[in-house]
């Protein structure tokens, strides 16, 4: 921790954006921690925020205690530590037996050059994002989220606010990524990839990560645009292909897999393709969830479930409560969290789903609960089908779609 507490002592000052620790050891009810600098009666302090379930406790500590109380956090409640200053960055990872391994990237010549705008410290400044405002990013310029300047368009805001939201997500899973290798990342329906952009830029750019990701989608015009702007950026690593989640067979090994706003049956497709390449992180957003819909009967809701609006809604909510026990199931940590603010998108639930370490898959009494569930809903889920039966998800794809195509025809 020597190495670690002497970059402390360097980072901690004025010139600090924000520390994050995150990771909590097993058994540990904190979920995570942010230190950033504060302004209190003209002394410069260190607000700690530590955040227990869904509530937030917050310290103002000197310098020196706040170096002492961050050793102490990773020594007993986290394992990684996330530093950005103006003078560079600082990412610390703590092992379960106490090793410390430290990366410092400097950014030499901005701190302390003249001009240079100094860090807000008023006590209630606004939210800090991971892709600030007034600092230009690329592809969120000619995607059309930002300024040359840096301004957000305001037209654009929720999606700034999406991006950054998404990305505080995927921080929270580095650790459960693997070491020292090249990842590898699919994101199926990518559509205009702006999260697709920010990942890398975010993962390579800001954290120096080794990563490679594959943007997938059915448009043609979509993926021709997003490769024109891979290129233009030189971001080597980011390829976008044209297909379908179903049949793409690209890869051997994958590490992560992000699915958004993949309609109906499509997000249970990226799911199983995701627990067959046995990928250690799912991120997944699902839409459109008609399958339950139309198969949902239950004689004790039925005064409930005779309300089409109510209906539909709690059919999606089931579909991705049954979804998340699927994942349990096959060796996975799963948590379903908001994404963004309902009042700027229905879309707004998130399936994280993080591969346990020893790979432990739900006992015989999860299973038969699940069983349970579903036959009370009269629930028969794609997801369920493919994982319990290994059909080609190719095959079966296909076939539901034929299916579909045909009744439709029928009805006309």
């Amino acid at each position: 921790m020597e190495e670690l507490k002497a970059l402390l002592e360097k980072y901690l000052n004025e010139n600090l954006e924000l520390i994050t620790l995150s990771a909590p050891r097993k058994g540990r009810e904190e979920l995570k921690a942010r230190i950033r600098p504060v302004l209190l009666r003209d002394e410069l302090k260190f607000q700690l925020e530590i955040f227990r379930g869904p509530k937030a406790f917050h310290e103002n500590l000197p310098r020196e205690e706040a170096v002492e109380r961050i050793v102490e956090l990773l020594t007993d409640v986290f394992c990684q530590l996330q530093l950005q200053a103006d003078a560079g960055q600082v990412t610390a990872l703590v092992s379960k037996k106490g090793k410390v391994t430290v990366k410092e990237k400097r950014q030499p010549g901005k701190a302390g050059n003249a001009g240079v705008k100094p860090t807000s410290l008023a006590h209630n400044k606004k939210k800090r994002y991971l892709l600030e405002e007034g600092r230009p990013v690329p592809f969120l310029v000619d995607l059309g989220v930002m300024t040359s300047e840096g301004r957000i368009v305001h037209a654009r805001y929720d999606k700034f606010r999406q991006i950054n939201r998404f990305l505080e997500f995927v921080e929270d899973i580095l650790p459960a990524l693997p070491k020292n290798r090249e990842l590898t990342i699919l994101d199926f329906g990518c559509g205009k990839s702006y999260l697709t952009f920010a990942i890398y830029y975010y993962l390579r750019e800001c954290q120096g990560l080794d990563v490679r990701i594959i943007g997938l989608d059915l448009k043609e015009d979509v993926i021709r645009k997003c490769s024109e702007l891979s290129r233009k950026y030189g971001y080597d690593k980011l390829t976008f292909l044209q297909g379908d989640i179903a049949g793409y067979e690209g890869c051997s090994r994958v590490d992560m897999v992000v699915t958004l706003h993949a309609c109906d049956t499509a997000t249970d497709y990226a799911l199983y393709k995701a627990v067959k390449w046995g990928a250690s992180v799912i991120l997944s957003v699902p839409c459109c969830q008609h399958e339950l819909n139309k198969q949902l009967e239950n004689e004790t809701l039925a005064p409930i479930l005779k309300y089409g609006l109510l209906k539909e809604r709690m059919a999606a909510l089931m579909t991705d409560g049954l979804r998340a026990e699927l994942l349990e199931q096959q060796g996975y940590e799963t948590q379903i969290l908001e994404f963004i603010d309902m009042e700027h998108t229905p879309k707004n639930i998130l399936i994280r789903a993080v591969r346990r370490k020893n790979e432990k898959k739900a006992d015989t009494a999860s299973a038969a609960s699940f069983d349970a569930c579903t036959e009370a809903l009269h629930a028969d889920l794609t997801l369920e089908k493919l994982l319990n039966a290994g059909t080609s998800p190719a095959e079966s794809y296909r076939s539901r779609r034929k299916n579909t195509e045909n009744v439709k025809g029928e009805s006309r």
